[in-house]
């Protein structure tokens, strides 16, 4: 019998499995990953050498207003350890900047004080300018152009009138824009619902090109890079992070080539060829990342790539923040699996439904295989309404796969799905 640690929340899950049942466990090389320096090391040296543009220290001068774009509640940047030095940065550059922390929620509820005091620390939240995007407040946008999809970008105004426009965030693989980081702290972090929801319109997640790992011809990235020069992003800082949410390198300077050479960073430690099973257990990493069921379907199309047709991904998700969206919560309740994708395929992009995206991606892998949800917080008569099985552990979760697939099942373990890239070989 093997004990496999699967994150889950704050903690972790114990997951007792047979060798004989056990395929592969796959990992993302980030954890053994050793940059050699510490965390405030790695991200300082990335200032002092950027990519493709001067430091941003030098940028800053005669700079009055500044606006520092920066990610939510649900996502693990470091901010207590990058917005201190980027703050130290642009001062050193000009000591009387005007610097407004913009805090880029996409389509999420506002980040809460508490939230901020624990991403930020207590230092930044008392004395700096924090402003918290709401996508639902048209007041707060201004239309800036037309974007290749056809989308109207409509943008937050603190980012259209300052003088430097800079952002910071971490790079993963992503389940439909490719990777994080970079570009998307404008496209969806800060535009207004209906540029975000055209963005993620049903046309544009059935796209082949719309999956982990691939930024070639992926219409929704293409839509959010085009978003971010659009608005004159002059500087980004991303982070790679390990499973500990610990920085192990960092990449500063111009919006694409700095973002291109950390995705290639990511991409090289995250990739693996994917294995095939039977049944295919996995999480989103824990906390913050699982805090709801909006959110699992990253880690999900990840087991998706490993799992053979009719068989059981198993997803660990502690959804303590509940569903994580009301149409979210609404359209995935909303009938059979084909009845929810027919319903969602006949939207036109205008009018596409906020939160609908993960409805379709859920729908597209519930056609082919059956999920386990393994909550202690969410209803459990809530996900069988999503045509879903829930169970209170892993372990539970992995008998009742049993019971499905029969007990020769052969089971491939992702402990953490977010990170890792699962390519499929020839």
């Amino acid at each position: 019998m093997k004990t496999i640690k699967i994150p889950y929340y704050t903690s972790s899950m114990d997951l007792h499995i047979d060798e004989k049942n056990l395929k592969a466990v796959m990992t993302s090389r980030t954890d053994g990953f050793d940059p050699g320096m510490g965390e405030e090391q790695l991200v300082e040296e990335a200032l002092k050498n950027p990519i493709g543009t001067p430091r941003l220290c030098e940028l800053a001068r005669g700079k009055e207003r500044v606006v520092i774009v920066t990610s939510d509640h649900t996502r693990g940047v470091p901010s207590k350890i990058t917005l201190p030095i980027l703050l130290k940065e642009i001062r050193s550059g000009n000591p009387s900047a005007d610097i407004t922390i913009l805090i880029a929620t996409g389509l999420h509820r506002p980040t809460t004080e508490d939230e901020q005091r624990r991403m930020f620390g207590d230092e930044i939240v008392d004395h700096e300018k924090i402003a918290v995007n709401d996508a639902f407040r048209d007041e707060d946008f201004e239309h800036v152009r037309t974007l290749p999809s056809g989308a109207e970008l409509w943008v937050n105004r603190l980012a259209l009138h300052c003088d430097l426009l800079v952002t910071e965030g971490f790079i993963e693989p992503h389940f439909f824009a490719g990777f994080s980081g970079g570009r998307k702290g404008i496209l969806p972090g800060i535009c207004n619902a209906a540029t975000v929801n055209e963005n993620h319109s049903y046309k544009a997640i059935s796209s082949p090109y719309s999956v982990t790992g691939v930024l070639e011809h992926n219409p929704i990235h293409e839509d959010m890079v085009c978003a971010a020069r659009s608005v004159g992003v002059k500087f980004i800082l991303n982070v790679a992070l390990n499973a500990e949410k610990k920085i192990i390198a960092a990449f500063a300077g111009d919006l694409e080539e700095a973002h291109e050479k950390g995705v290639a960073f990511v991409r090289d430690l995250a990739q693996c060829p994917s294995v095939s099973g039977d049944i295919v257990v996995t999480s989103n990493g824990g906390y913050p990342l699982d805090q709801n069921l909006y959110q699992s379907p990253k880690a999900v199309s990840t087991a998706e790539a490993c799992c053979r047709d009719g068989g059981v991904i198993i997803m660990c998700a502690s959804c303590c923040d509940g569903m994580g969206g009301d149409h979210f919560a609404k359209l995935i309740v909303r009938g059979t699996v084909d009845e929810i994708d027919e319903y969602l395929s006949k939207i036109p992009p205008r009018e596409t439904i906020p939160e609908q995206w993960c409805v379709q991606i859920y729908s597209r892998i519930l056609k082919k295989h059956r999920v386990i949800i393994v909550t202690t917080f969410l209803d459990h008569e809530t996900i069988r309404k999503a045509n879903m099985i829930p169970a209170s552990s892993v372990d539970e979760a992995l008998e009742k796969a049993y019971e499905l697939m029969g007990k020769d099942a052969e089971v491939v373990v992702i402990p953490d799905g977010v990170a890792v890239l699962a390519v499929k070989e020839g």
